[in-house]
């Protein structure tokens, strides 16, 4: 088997229990497998960059690096660096530990590594398996580890070239449960779902998402994964622009009062 060369990471970590299962899907596609990932949990870095400081790389294994930063950096340290003159076809980004659906793919370390690669010309997927918050039992990743190889394959066969880069959500049931694949738009929420929340410690507090914003609308990617057993997929544009927008207010702007 040769197959796509792929660049992996992740915002868990390198020592993280859904990079090892994205380590065994990889193996299902490629023999060229680079893992590039932070050394520790980088939950909700969102797209930064660890500027100004400098960064080491730790060498665990032949093709395996760490990294104390960013999956921002571990991807462009993969693609520009690492991998010599020939940077990633695919960049898989995940296994999360809990689903990225609807605004807060804003802040995710995991869908921006997958937008980094994307913007290095790779195609880029962000994979999260979905938990159920309110159960304490360990994490099933049968669905990811079932059904991502040959979703990742379809996703690489019919891309078009264009700037999109995707966003994959595997159902908390088993995978022998899983009832399909649904593309699905991104949800919106009516406001941020990020809140301040007291701690029990005096004068401490937290910033976190105490529960689930409201409403979920039915069709989008939130109300898919939490009330069905389909895999979620989003199509994500690298284009932010409003064009719309340019058009409504062309002509409108002026520096005069």
């Amino acid at each position: 088997m040769s197959g796509p060369r792929i660049l992996l990471t992740n915002d868990d970590g390198i020592d993280a229990p859904g990079l090892k299962v994205l380590r065994r899907i990889a193996a299902e596609l490629s023999d060229d497998v680079w893992v590039v990932a932070p050394s520790g949990n980088q939950s909700g870095a969102g797209h930064r960059f660890t500027l100004g400081r400098e960064l080491a790389l730790e060498q665990r294994a032949e093709r395996e690096f760490c990294l104390p930063g960013t999956p921002a950096d571990c991807v462009v340290t993969g693609a520009t660096h690492l991998m010599g003159d020939r940077g990633p076809d695919v960049v898989l980004s995940g296994v999360n530990h809990g689903q990225n659906l609807g605004d807060i793919i804003h802040c995710s370390g995991t869908l921006a590594g997958a937008r980094e690669g994307a913007l290095h010309g790779a195609i880029g997927i962000a994979l999260s398996q979905g938990v159920d918050y309110n159960l304490q039992r360990p994490v099933d990743w049968s669905a990811s580890e079932i059904h991502a190889a040959a979703l990742i394959r379809t996703l690489i066969a019919e891309t078009n070239g264009s700037d999109v880069y995707y966003n994959v959500n595997f159902p908390h049931c088993p995978g022998s449960q899983v009832a399909g694949i649904e593309l699905v738009p991104q949800q919106r929420f009516t406001q941020a779902a990020f809140r301040y929340y007291a701690s029990e410690n005096a004068g401490k507090f937290f910033v976190t998402i105490p529960e689930t914003p409201k409403p979920i609308e039915p069709g989008k990617d939130f109300h898919t994964l939490l009330e069905t057993d389909a895999i979620t997929v989003t199509p994500l544009v690298l284009d932010h622009t409003d064009r719309t927008e340019i058009t409504r207010l062309t002509g409108k702007l002026n520096l005069s009062s």
